[in-house]
């Protein structure tokens, strides 16, 4: 490390003010404080000194993004295979997702990235570290048979409207994987929805095709459960297998990327709660929220969304994703520790509310964490003007007794 400390220290005079690439700075500051943590403090404002900066933390979250991203590419290549009815090895499985998911990942960082340089140059600014994480988020929430042309345009939307307009990291009121997903939904809504789109049955990679099974459906329980007919429905996998609850927290069913596995989300959890890097006040009060909408649902149920219990609404869709990765953005969600709880839970509720009422949506979480993004704000304020409030009357009674 010293060696390479030399070396960056050696070229820095080239990017700063009078060196031949001094317009480059921003970008040659992004990549030596990825490698180093940075010897500056805060030049004005209040400030506390830490051992950990905004880098490192993101690093963190993607180290806790890796279960449910590598059970994501071998669900991929394991929902493919039982497609097209062929017998393979794990490894093989695992390949193929890799080969699938890879090239949406780099089609993320590239634009994502790109963009924010960009940004950083024209302000005269450093370059942001926030899109460390979103640009690994928006592949992992998307369909697998997106486009990458899809992937670019949305995450090129995302990171200019939803958060470069806003000031950058840190000032953005939504989030941004959220964001480019929402795009996509409502811009290319079959792209977003149907059987097709969470399994890939073609192979585009040159390892053999195959014949897809009678009664193939490639629906993700949720999407048959918000098309069924009846108040009871016995899910099934892509060959016609019964689907358990066992299938569904391992997460061996169809649907995004790496939102499938309720096990890889909660190992990821583990690290973040750890780390304290996530508030467990708002993952909790998520779950918290959906289940006490879910029991309230049970008590009418009319239709098979009404009569899901509450672990199978956990257990199936982007509902555990959504909490533990999403919810939990401290850019985007409440701030205040009475504030997280009231957050968290409406989430929850609504994220229950919309998927079971609204049969042409039947995943839930995206919307909910986004309208609860729009009211964080106005949930810290009512927490503080309370503290102060109460706080007045304690000094007013204090007060008249003396």
């Amino acid at each position: 490390m010293n060696f390479l400390r030399k070396q960056v220290d050696k070229i820095k005079p080239h990017f700063e003010e009078g060196g031949k690439f001094a317009k480059l700075h921003s970008v040659f500051d992004g990549f030596e404080t990825f490698l180093f943590v940075p010897n500056q403090t805060a030049k004005s404002g209040t400030h506390i000194h830490d051992c950990i900066d905004a880098k490192r933390t993101m690093i963190t979250v993607l180290v806790a993004l890796m279960p449910a991203l590598l059970f994501g590419m071998f669900n991929i290549g394991y929902q493919h295979y039982l497609a097209i009815g062929q017998t393979v090895t794990f490894w093989d499985q695992l390949f193929f997702g890799v080969l699938a998911v890879l090239p949406k990942i780099v089609v993320s960082y590239i634009v994502g990235l790109g963009i924010e340089f960009v940004f950083a140059q024209i302000k005269k600014e450093e370059i942001q570290e926030g899109f460390l994480v979103s640009g690994m988020l928006i592949p992992m929430i998307m369909p697998i048979e997106t486009p990458l042309w899809m992937i670019g345009l949305a995450t090129a939307f995302a990171v200019v409207f939803g958060k470069e307009v806003f000031g950058g990291t840190g000032f953005n009121i939504f989030n941004v994987a959220l964001v480019t997903r929402a795009f996509l939904f409502f811009a290319y809504p079959s792209w977003m929805s149907g059987d097709e789109v969470f399994v890939r049955t073609t192979d585009t990679f040159g390892f053999g095709g195959g014949t897809l099974v009678d009664g193939y459906s490639g629906a993700t329980p949720l999407g048959e459960i918000a098309t069924a007919t009846t108040q009871q429905v016995h899910l099934t996998a892509v060959n016609g297998d019964p689907i358990g609850l066992w299938e569904m927290f391992v997460g061996l069913i169809p649907g995004s990327i790496a939102e499938t596995s309720v096990l890889a989300i909660l190992l990821g959890a583990a690290v973040l709660l750890f780390t304290g890097v996530a508030s467990w006040k708002i993952m909790l009060s998520v779950f918290a929220g959906g289940t006490a909408m879910a029991l309230l649902f049970n008590v009418f149920g009319v239709n098979a969304a009404m009569s899901l219990t509450p672990l199978e609404h956990i257990l199936l869709g982007g509902f555990a994703f959504g909490a533990v990765f999403m919810a939990t953005d401290p850019v985007t969600g409440a701030r205040t520790e009475k504030g997280k709880w009231i957050y968290g839970f409406l989430i929850g509720v609504f994220g229950i509310l919309i998927r079971v009422l609204n049969p042409g949506y039947p995943e839930g979480m995206m919307l909910a964490i986004l309208l609860m993004n729009m009211f964080a704000p106005l949930i810290d304020y009512f927490v503080v003007e309370g503290n102060i409030k109460r706080r007045m009357k304690r000094v007013k009674s204090t007060v008249i007794k003396a």
